[in-house]
């Protein structure tokens, strides 16, 4: 009897290790938010609910504006309080069954589930102007951070490198417009 206790009591450390694991393997190593593995599976899993159901769910690719020149400047620890400010942002942001994740060194994105593209538009319109309120101390300097992004809607014919492929270029072409108005 006590043999059989101690053995599911190893059994369910164990389960609840490899639950742990998961878990890190699927969050950023620097930020609270998940990381491209698990973005990707996500994605994967959007685009099929997209063709079963017929539901809407929009994709988002955001681009801290001027990291390098804040690793430059500042360093490198500045830089990485810089995105997790954006981090933080992003995990108050959204809903529990929405998905932020940090996919490279200065890109963000952003699953927004069961969101019209309007209703998409204007939670991250909000989102980056709360943002572009905030002045986040880096150390010695104290700056404004600037989001990009762009932003497509998921269908049921994606792959997701058309629906990546499709959101990034929306986010460049926003830089793009930013540029030009300067």
């Amino acid at each position: 009897m006590q043999e059989n206790a101690a053995l599911l009591a190893e059994i369910d450390a164990l389960r609840s290790k490899i639950v742990e694991l998961e878990q890190l393997a699927d969050t950023d190593t620097l930020t609270p938010l998940a990381n491209r593995r698990a973005f990707l599976r996500a994605l994967e899993r959007a685009i099929r609910l997209v063709g079963r159901h017929e539901m809407q769910c929009a994709l988002v690719y955001m681009d801290l504006d001027g990291l390098k020149r804040i690793n430059d400047d500042y360093g490198h620890l500045a830089g990485d309080a810089a995105l997790l400010h954006v981090s933080n942002r992003l995990v108050g942001a959204f809903r529990s069954t929405d998905l932020a994740a940090r996919v490279a060194g200065d890109e963000f994105a952003l699953i927004l589930d069961q969101a019209s593209q309007d209703d998409a538009r204007q939670r991250v319109e909000a989102l980056v102007a709360r943002l572009s309120d905030d002045v986040v101390n880096l150390g010695s300097a104290r700056v404004k951070l600037k989001l990009s992004w762009g932003l497509t809607m998921i269908r049921a014919d994606d792959t997701v490198d058309s629906a990546i492929g499709r959101a990034d270029a929306a986010m460049y072409m926003a830089k793009a417009d930013q540029r030009s108005e300067r």
